[in-house]
């Protein structure tokens, strides 16, 4: 397993849908920690920048993790 840093961009500003998503975003790191596939998961103090490390093989396995989230449609991550 190789190890990936991914880093994203967050929207400025937050719409109710976001927001809504956070629980299930939180439920779903957890899991994937627990599963010790994302190894730390970091938010910038501004909200607006977030960092993920991660176990996978690929870049692709990489996308193919990063697609569980919740919020990845409010991501603009790059690996």
């Amino acid at each position: 397993m190789k190890q990936f840093l991914v880093t994203s961009r967050l929207p400025e500003e937050f719409t109710q849908e976001f927001l809504s998503l956070i629980p299930m975003q939180r439920s779903t790191v957890n899991r994937l920690m627990n599963k010790g596939i994302i190894l730390t998961y970091s938010l910038a103090a501004d909200r607006g920048r977030l960092w993920i490390t991660l176990e996978a093989e690929s870049e692709v396995e990489v996308i193919q993790i990063l697609s569980e989230l919740p919020l990845i449609r409010y991501m603009r991550p790059e690996i």
